[in-house]
């Protein structure tokens, strides 16, 4: 999987938000007049328009522009209850079906079919692609495979989160789509390249320990992975953004998985590393294991630095009331749950993704077939 490697990068435009979110009224105002903590929030300047429609300053502390305004929403309580909660962020995953376009996924499946065509030709097969030609290189660095696991792996790190860095003075320069293809054709290939090395030589390492005859293991490494994927980054599930064909934006999430921890990503891609680990039991996982955790670690620092730059005061609304650590906030009390948080769930990204999720592993066989038949 490697979860951040198959879906890191960042369905379509934002519909309203579920029955639970009402947008205040003016009888609404007094828990916002009492939330201290936005009260004077001022975000930086933006480099992008909001995704909201504009909202009237008589119920909004934040100054009015031009660009990038930040609305309120008041989350499905009424006006007397004292725990009535702000959103400054987007609601995650949501998709309605009546707002899509036709076109965009007619758009979307054929820029689809020409990517993986052309990333067959370019870097997949070894008779015109470089993708041997690459792991050959890496693999003069060391014999050892768990250094040319985690050099892959380091590569692939530097120039996606590099390229992620520059991404705001990159759209200025040439555009949103432009730099979305540019960051995709370049990250793509490294990836692909780090999931065939891993599943041809993750056994080929030292083994440490030998667990899959323990009762209930494989049931429990199998359930770690398909909980996995649900922890994916929510603008994954912008599909028509990753493909460009819709602009695509940097967005600040709030609900969702987000309420649970802040970097689900990151959070994910350990749940997988540590089950994989668990289940191989060798040098290599281990190694591969280090480098992606280490590269989501990274990740998260980055993120939240990127996402300080881009939405100011705003960002530090959502970090405080949110945590990196899976439910501290919650714990603690700086998250409050609606009462109906699970429709947060029931939605089609996160119905396609429980589909996928089973279909990859029933394909596994199949998948690491294809893998062998590189010989990267």
């Amino acid at each position: 999987m490697a979860t951040s490697i198959f879906l890191t990068h960042p369905l379509s435009p934002f519909s309203p938000l579920p029955k639970h979110h009402k947008i205040p009224t003016p009888k609404q105002t007094s828990p916002i007049a009492s939330y201290h903590s936005i009260k004077h929030i001022k975000p930086n300047k933006p480099t992008t328009k909001t995704p909201f429609p504009s909202f009237p300053n008589s119920l909004f502390p934040f100054p009015s522009q031009s660009k990038k305004q930040f609305k309120p929403i008041s989350v499905g309580r009424t006006q007397t209850d004292e725990k009535d909660e702000i959103l400054v962020g987007e609601d995650s995953a949501e998709f309605e079906l009546s707002k899509q376009k036709i076109s965009s996924w007619v758009y979307f499946g054929g820029i689809l079919g020409v990517v993986l065509y052309a990333l067959n030709v370019i870097w997949i097969d070894n008779s015109t692609g470089f993708g041997k030609s690459y792991i050959d290189a890496v693999s003069t660095i060391s014999d050892s495979h768990e250094i040319v696991m985690l050099s892959i792996t380091l590569i692939f790190a530097i120039v996606h989160s590099g390229l992620a860095s520059l991404r705001d003075k990159g759209e200025e320069l040439i555009g949103e789509r432009a730099f979305r293809v540019l960051f995709a054709g370049i990250s793509l290939p490294l990836a692909v390249s780090t999931i065939v090395y891993f599943v041809n030589h993750r056994y080929d390492g030292v083994q440490l320990w030998e667990l899959k005859s323990i009762a209930g293991l494989h049931e429990l490494v199998w359930f770690s992975n398909f909980i996995s994927f649900f922890f994916l980054y929510p603008s994954t599930f912008n599909l028509l953004e990753v493909a460009a064909v819709d602009k695509p934006k940097m967005h600040l999430w709030e609900t969702g998985i987000m309420r649970i921890t802040r970097h689900p990503q990151m959070v994910g891609q350990v749940i997988w590393c540590l089950a994989h680990t668990l289940w191989i039991g060798n040098s290599v996982a281990v190694a591969a294991s280090i480098g992606l955790i280490g590269h989501h670690l990274v990740g998260a620092w980055n993120g939240d630095r990127r996402l300080a730059i881009r939405y100011g005061e705003a960002f530090e609304v959502v970090k405080k009331r949110t945590s990196v650590l899976p439910f501290a906030a919650i714990l603690d009390g700086r998250q409050k749950l609606p009462e109906d948080y699970y429709k947060e769930f029931i939605r089609l990204p996160y119905v396609s993704i429980t589909a996928l999720t089973l279909g990859a592993y029933f394909l596994h066989p199949i998948m690491q077939a294809a893998s062998y038949r590189l010989h990267w």
